[in-house]
């Protein structure tokens, strides 16, 4: 887990715009021993309060309790709890961005809890009404703050803030300064969510957007889901979705390829209190999408983060730190020899080759059967990592070593190659291939940096393409005696 814990140190460099309904939260503590004489109701004898942000404040929160450099947009009330929440604001160390309305209360949820159990929530709220004016002051904010954004995360709590014309417009300023925009939505209507990066409904929400029901306890779930999400990709155009499942861990599914649809289990722990996972969640996958973390590690630090805030009492954040100490608990119990989710067909790795691309990180390839794992290849991974910022090695499938090589070949399957190469340091991505050269595979990823041990420019046709985009090609040192064939051969002229 070093890559998780090295993408959770870069949290303070990542810059996130978060927008959404703010709220004050209230917590009334205190103890029950006896039953009212009035109403059967219990009677609770009050102790303390706390107050904290709530909603998407609470996002914000852990935005800050990572590391991240947070700026927050959001409309309050001209009044005592809007101060407060702007107080706690500038407590986290965001930059609030806040619009206030006349006339509007700032919402207030006020839980009342009995040792560690929930009693009663009452709400203090009205609708937020995005008239003109209002809508006008908040969206010169957006266009404000947005270019310094790395990524935009927008936390719908259906308190009024993204009703009407206000999503569509963020969504469509966000796709115009090419950022990223995540959306944690509400309601049934994803039209406003038109165009957005990625949506992260629960089971509740996804089944109210499309109608699919979900049950990750039977078979089949999965193409459910996928049949659920492309509804959305089709009708609304949002290029990927997660959804979070409970118990049951998340699914995320790409528009580019729905059937590459990748699943994690939750993480087990004790629960305490689910009030502010999402948030969380949205948190820590937000900031992890911005570090630069590919969805499958992105998810994976979303889920722990989760899996870390449920066993907390109230809501609450997650630091980078607790966050590292979550995953090395989580190496240790994982058997060392389980890949990462990194391996990808042709058209994911070419999709996530242009997004690093996008931001800038040098991209490379090399390729091989690695049919016998040796020293000299982990010395060849090596030197092609130490060229690039992120390395994708192709593998030859089975059906074509066997053209290349013969019947007898290879002596490990496909299956277990794959596992092997993805559980290596040195490699970020393995993507396997069916044809007899990498050329079609190369020219879907258009690779920065190809490398390879063995193989002059002239004889090498890879290595020419990739110069001809202006690309570079290095000609690895080959570290004498290690090559599967010789192994296999010194195996069979053995003695019994």
């Amino acid at each position: 887990m070093n890559r998780l814990h090295t993408l959770i140190d870069g949290f303070s460099r990542v810059r996130i715009l978060c927008i959404g309904d703010v709220m004050l939260d209230k917590f009334l503590y205190g103890s029950v021993s006896r039953i009212s004489p009035e109403a059967p109701v219990p009677i609770m004898k009050m102790d303390r309060e706390t107050r904290m942000l709530g909603g998407a404040g609470n996002v914000v929160s852990n935005l800050c309790a990572l590391g991240c450099r947070t700026t927050f947009i959001s409309v309050v009330g001209d009044d005592g709890h809007g101060r407060q929440v702007r107080r706690f604001l500038e407590e986290t160390h965001c930059v609030p961005e806040l619009v206030e309305c006349e006339g509007y209360e700032t919402t207030v949820k006020i839980r009342f809890v009995a040792g560690k159990h929930h009693l009663l929530r009452a709400d203090q709220e009205q609708p937020l009404r995005m008239e003109p004016e209002l809508a006008s002051r908040f969206l010169e904010r957006v266009d404000a703050c947005l270019p310094e954004a790395d990524l935009v995360l927008l936390s719908d709590y259906g308190k009024g803030l993204f009703e009407g014309r206000t999503a569509p417009d963020v969504i469509a300023r966000c796709r115009a300064a090419r950022k990223p925009v995540i959306v944690d939505p509400k309601g049934a209507d994803y039209s406003r969510y038109r165009g957005a990066t990625l949506v992260k409904p629960n089971m509740k929400e996804f089944q109210e957007a499309t109608g699919v029901a979900l049950n990750p306890a039977m078979d089949g779930w999965e193409q459910d889901a996928v049949a659920g999400a492309q509804r959305l990709f089709s009708e609304f155009g949002i290029e990927n979705l997660i959804v979070t499942l409970s118990e049951h861990g998340m699914i995320f599914i790409p528009s580019s390829s729905p059937s590459d649809f990748v699943c994690i289990p939750t993480e087990a722990r004790d629960v305490f209190d689910v009030s502010g996972a999402g948030d969380t969640s949205l948190a820590s996958l937000g900031a992890a999408l911005a570090a630069g973390a590919a969805v499958p590690d992105a998810l994976v630090v979303s889920n722990v983060a989760a899996g870390i805030v449920v066993g907390k009492f109230g809501t609450a954040s997650v630091t980078g730190t607790e966050l590292k100490e979550a995953l090395k608990e989580k190496d240790i119990q994982t058997p060392s020899w389980r890949h990462r989710d990194n391996i990808l067909t042709p058209e994911a790795a070419a999709e996530l080759a242009e997004r690093f691309r996008r931001e800038k990180k040098v991209v490379g390839f090399t390729n091989g059967c690695f049919d016998l794992l040796h020293l000299g290849h982990l010395h060849s991974f090596m030197k092609a990592r130490e060229a690039c910022d992120v390395l994708f090695v192709g593998l030859n499938t089975d059906a074509s070593i066997k053209r290349l090589k013969g019947e007898d070949r290879p002596i490990n399957n496909e299956e277990m190659r794959s596992l092997l190469l993805a559980s290596l340091d040195f490699v970020d991505y393995v993507v396997p291939f069916d044809e007899d050269t990498a050329l079609p595979l190369i020219e879907k990823l258009r690779p920065d940096v190809i490398a390879k041990e063995g193989y002059p420019l002239e004889f090498w046709p890879e290595g020419q393409f990739v110069k001809s985009y202006g690309g570079q090609a290095l000609e690895l040192p080959r570290l004498e005696g290690f090559s599967s064939t010789n192994i296999i051969n010194r195996m069979k002229s053995s003695p019994e």
